[in-house]
This record gives C-alpha cells, structure tokens and sequence, in this order.
C-alpha cells in the first residue's frame, strides 16, 4: 500500500537537504535535485536492489548518478537509507576532508558506484557495469542458481546527452542488447547558460534507432507513471532501456523554476523560504528530517539485509552444489587475480628472431596470460590486429553470447576507456583496452577518471613514437608521452624489448591502485642480449643501470623504449673513443619515483652531471634527469611522412648525432 502523503514528504525532504546544503556551503546545484526528487523516489524505494548495512554486496543494483553536478540529491538517499553519512555530513556539504564532495566520488563516499561530474561518464561508466553483470551471470549461472542477476540504472541529464561518449556508449549497448540497463533521462530542458536551444533531436528516435527501448516522455512528478515504466523496461530484457522524464529543474522554487538560476547557485535565503511556503514545507529549521520520513526510508536497511542473508544463502548451497564454480567466483570478487612471477609470460618470445616489436611481444604474452587470469577481459577501438590486443580462440561477446572475453568496441575510443572503468567498477574482471597512442587524446577524460579512482585498468597504447612512419604527423605521437606522465595515479611504461615488455605486463597486472599504460612500439627492436646486460626483471624499479662502465663515469645516457637500443648502441661506439658510459633504462617514471632516494641516486648520481636523454618524444621534463648539464634528444616538433628509419636519422634520432652531441658535451661546448 503507497501512502501519498508520506511519499510527498519524503521526496520534499529531498528536495530541502538538497537545498539547504547548497545554501550552507553557498555553492553547488539545487535544481535537478528538486526537480528528480520523484523519480528517484521511485527508483529508491520500491525498485532499487541494494543493502545499506552491506553496501558492498556483489549481487547489489548499481546506480550511477551520471549527473554528477546533482550529488546532494545522491548523499540524500544514502543518508536517509542508512549508509553511514550523517546530517552533519551532509551539512559539511563541498568543505575539506567532507564525505560530501561537490561532485560524487568514487572510495570518498559510501554508496557512490562512481566518480561523476564531467558529463556523459557515468553514463558509459553503467554500459561497463552492465556488460560485467551479463558476463559473469553467463560464466556463473547455473539452473536455480541466478546468483549474477542485477540492474544497472543511471540518472543522465541533457547535458550527458550533449556530449559525444554518450552517443558512443548507447550504441555499443544497444548492439549488445543490456537489458538490464535501465536509465532515467531527466528532460528539463535547462542548463547552464539557458534553454536546451542546442539539443532539438529527436532523442526518442534516436535512441530507438541504437537499439533501446525508449519510453516516455513520462511526467516525472508522477509516481505511478514512474513506476509503471520501470516494471515495464524489466519486463524486456532484450534492450537497454531509456525513460524519458519530463520534470521541472528547481520544482518549486516561485522565481527560479524553469531557469538556469536554479542550476549551478544557491537559491538564495528569501527564495528558499518562498520555495518551503510553496511546497508546503513548515518547518523553519534547517535540514530537518521528519521522523516518520527517516523510519519509512531506513526500512531499506531492513529490506536489503534480508536480501543479502538469501543471497549468501544460495551462495552456501551454490558452492555445494558447484565447489569449482563458487571458487572461481570467490576470486574473481576478491580481484586477487595474479600474484607472483610466471615465466610462461615469456613463452614464444625467446624463440623467436632477435628484434621483434613490443606490441608483438605483448600480443603473446596477452595470450600466454588468457589461461592463467580468465577474468582477464577486453579489446580494441577497431584495432585488435593492429595492436595484438586481442585473446585468441577466447571468442568474442556479442548479443547472444556473453561467454567470450574480447570486446569489440569499434571506433569508439572515449566510450572504450569510460565502459573499462565501469567493469572495473562492477568487479570480477581485470579490464584492458588499446589503441594507438596518438588516440589517448581521444579518450583522455576517461583515462584521467581511471587515475582519480585509482582503477587497476590496463591501456595498451602502440604504434608509441615516429616509428609508425609512413602515415604520417597526424598518427606520430609527439607530446602524448609526456603528457600521460603528468596525470597523478596513472603508470606509465615504455619497455624497451620484448623482456622489458614481459616485465611490464606482470608489473601492470601487480599493481592495484591505479591503471597502468604500457607504450608499445609498432616497429620491430632488438632483443637485447641479456647476458651482457642488466636482467630485465629491474624494469620493478622504473629505472635501472642496463650497462655500466668501469671506473669513473664519464656520461649517463638515459631512454626508453625504442631509444634504448640507440644509447646502447652509441656507448658501445663511445667506449671505442675511452669514454666511460652508463647507460640507463628508464622505462616509468613513476615506478622509479616510488623508489628510495638511495636506489635513485646508485642509478643516477649526482656527481655524474654530464647526461644525455634520448626519446623519441617531446623533451619538456627530462630535465628533472638532466639537471644544469645535460642534454634532451627529442622531437619538439610534428613528425613527417617517411619510412621510420629515415625519420629517425632525419630528426637526430641516430646512433651518430648521439655520440657528436655527447662529445661536444663533455668538451663543455
């Protein structure tokens, strides 16, 4: 039985802690969760799978609030629900080292499936969530054991709509048929600077024409309409679903409804009490929470602990019933799914000839590591050949068939890297993605989120310098080596042969807060003979001494990647002439960062101040290795089209101009 007035009183409680945090902390957005109050309502209390007390809980609905700017609407239900925030959390709205930041935050705030706020995320964030839930329930799911079987909902706005990932996300879903993908588009026809006069499409059209059933426009202040629409998208599970709401941002405010005022301000004093008289709030205090709203809401705590005791009951007679099955499934939800050094990694590469390019290299060992982490799942944006990114005889996931491991995602590279978030975020998988690497431009706001949620996503970016050749200054990476190095939490590797590479994979796969980018080369390396040289296992440090001299050094050369095989190549020339050289890999800085300040300066000594730096990339940062007498080799400028060994020669990439320009440097010219 649905009691109207205590309905109406919850969904006004919303609205006005929603309002009076923004009026406390005197900046945030009130309007949409005003005008969505309702649907979420609807959403929250009578939908929504979820348990508060065990918010962990694997088998859990995900919703994503993808309109991120309307986090207070989101901290609301998690108050009122009872996952452990607080009035005072919530009155600490926006402030330092608050559980309420102004944008949710994935890890800040319980409950929160995702980092949200940059538009169109959280959207391709939940077409991961969806992919993930249908994989597993295919892998997991046995007759009378549905132990995988929960929706994935998401609040868009029209902002998330505008950007582009958003287009990209609802095809690819679209095309995989997620039918429990379930999400509430809040039509207000507001934004920042005014009207939607930008935004006239179709949307329901085109929706449909990406393979999603679309219902609505719906009057999103209408519970049952609400609620009707939602039991009707569950009832077909053969399309993801979109919800068209019609509501009125800042609902109920006599002046700003309707408006872009009500969007990114505080209402004001005078208007809020205007707004409380009009809506029939009579209550003077501030964050007020009538009692029977609180007893009414917090019965999800109760609703949900029964559903978690029933799941982990069918988990008990699942593992009986299929022990290997449940094992399996145990680690796949721990994500402990590689640990220690396995040289299979290796396997295929030793046999083969004496250069061979990295993306090569990480295509076997991807393959050599297929039978080892089956919860190792992903693709490429149209790429897989190109980059080897792809897990032979694993098969592909496709509308009919989930039991495959690599996503074909097209030409979609923000959606790619945004829906790889989403199945790290769901878990039970260990997501990669490639690309060339001139395209982690077009997929950067996703990466950078990747960072900001330290998710242990692999991005495998080849085809990594000028060595890509012939097509050209538009495919050369120039300044996007150096640019990835600036983004905090991610890790960047650049090996130098096919060991490093091997290296690099099990560091990648090791390493759990924070995804990693391997930079791959397109164009075949040698080798290196490692007899001679430092094993490659050093590559753990970042940084290493790959070939010393003896007695007093004279000059350190430092690269990585293809560049690596340059300086040695160069010291090996320089000692014929009595210079002393160390040469020193380094292929990620930030793993040589973490490193002890003694290790650091065993490698790279500051008595040793004649140093030369070779990477086939931008110079801008060297010189934290250089310092006030060393030298950068690199390209401060576009590429060209030619053959890669042309251009390396043409633009002082050459064995030749490195030894000229360190001879002039240690004449002190």
């Amino acid at each position: 039985m649905t009691n109207p007035a205590l309905d109406a009183l919850c969904i006004n409680t919303i609205r006005f802690l929603s309002v009076d945090a923004v009026e406390k902390a005197e900046s945030g957005h009130p309007g949409t969760p005003m005008g969505a109050a309702p649907l979420t309502y609807v959403v929250w209390d009578r939908y929504l799978k979820h348990s508060p007390a065990n918010p962990d809980w694997f088998d859990r609905d995900r919703f994503v609030l993808s309109a991120g700017h309307a986090s207070m609407l989101l901290y609301s239900w998690l108050y009122l629900t009872g996952y452990g925030l607080s009035l005072d959390d919530l009155k600490n709205f926006r402030q330092w080292g608050s559980k309420t930041p102004g944008h949710p935050e994935h890890g800040v705030t319980t409950g929160v499936e995702a980092t949200t706020g940059p538009l169109g995320q959280g959207f391709a964030n939940g077409v991961g969530m969806a992919i993930a839930e249908r994989k597993l329930a295919a892998r997991f799911n046995r007759p009378g054991f549905e132990i995988i079987d929960h929706y994935t909902y998401a609040l868009v706005s029209d902002g998330d709509l505008e950007e582009g990932i958003s287009y990209e996300a609802a095809s690819l879903a679209g095309n995989l048929k997620l039918g429990k993908l379930i999400y509430f588009y809040d039509s207000n026809g507001i934004q920042q600077d005014g009207p939607t006069v930008s935004f006239t499409e179709d949307i329901k059209k085109r929706f449909e024409a990406s393979n999603w059933q679309v219902t609505g426009p719906i009057n999103g202040l209408d519970l049952e309409e609400m609620s009707q629409a939602i039991a009707a998208a569950k009832a077909k599970p053969d399309q993801p679903h979109l919800i068209i709401c019609k509501t009125t941002i800042g609902y109920g405010s006599p002046h700003k409804a309707g408006t872009n005022l009500a969007h990114g301000e505080p209402l004001g004093n005078e208007e809020v009490k205007l707004t409380k008289q009009n809506l029939g709030w009579n209550y003077a205090e501030t964050f007020l929470v009538p009692g029977e709203v609180l007893e009414h809401c917090r019965q999800a705590r109760e609703r949900g602990t029964t559903l978690y005791i029933k799941w982990q009951s069918q988990i008990g007679n699942y593992t009986q019933a299929y022990p290997q099955e449940a094992a399996e499934l145990a680690r796949a939800i721990s994500g402990e799914i590689y640990s220690g050094r396995d040289t299979c990694l290796e396997d295929g590469i030793k046999t083969e000839a004496a250069a061979m390019s990295t993306r090569e290299a990480s295509g076997i060992i991807l393959n050599n590591l297929a039978d080892k982490i089956p919860d190792l799942i992903g693709g490429a944006a149209d790429l897989a050949g190109s980059t080897r990114a792809y897990l032979k005889g694993s098969g592909d996931i496709s509308s009919g068939d989930f039991s495959g491991r690599n996503i074909r995602y097209g030409l979609r590279e923000h959606a790619m890297a945004a829906i790889s978030n989403g199945i790290a975020l769901h878990g039970g998988f260990r997501p990669f993605l490639a690309t060339f690497m001139i395209f982690s431009d077009y997929l950067r706001p996703a990466l950078r989120l990747s960072a900001v949620m330290k998710l242990p996503v692999i991005y495998l970016f080849t085809h990594d310098s000028i060595g890509i050749g012939e097509d050209g200054p538009t495919h050369q990476p120039i300044e996007q080596l150096m640019s990835l190095r600036l983004i905090p939490n991610l890790t960047v590797i650049r090996p130098a042969d096919a060991a490093e590479t091997a290296e690099a994979w099990r560091v990648a796969l090791e390493r759990r807060s924070g995804p990693t980018a391997l930079i791959l080369s397109r164009q075949n390396l040698p080798i290196l003979d490692r007899k001679k040289l430092a094993p490659a296992e050093n590559l753990g440090k970042g940084g290493y001494i790959l070939k010393d001299a003896i007695g007093t050094i004279d000059i350190i050369l430092m690269a990585t990647g293809s560049e690596v095989s340059i300086a040695l190549a160069s010291a090996e020339i320089m000692e014929s002439k009595n210079i002393k050289v160390r040469v020193v890999s380094l292929p990620s800085w930030e793993i040589f960062a973490e490193q002890s300040e003694h290790y650091r300066l065993a490698v790279l000594p500051e008595k040793i101040k004649t140093r030369i730096s070779i990477e086939a990339g931008a110079t801008l940062g060297w010189e934290r290795y250089l310092g006030s007498k060393g030298l950068a080799i690199g390209l401060d400028h576009f590429g060209s089209s030619a053959p890669a060994k042309v251009l390396f020669e043409k633009f002082g990439l050459s064995v030749a101009n490195v030894v000229t320009k360190a001879e002039r440097l240690l004449a002190g010219e």
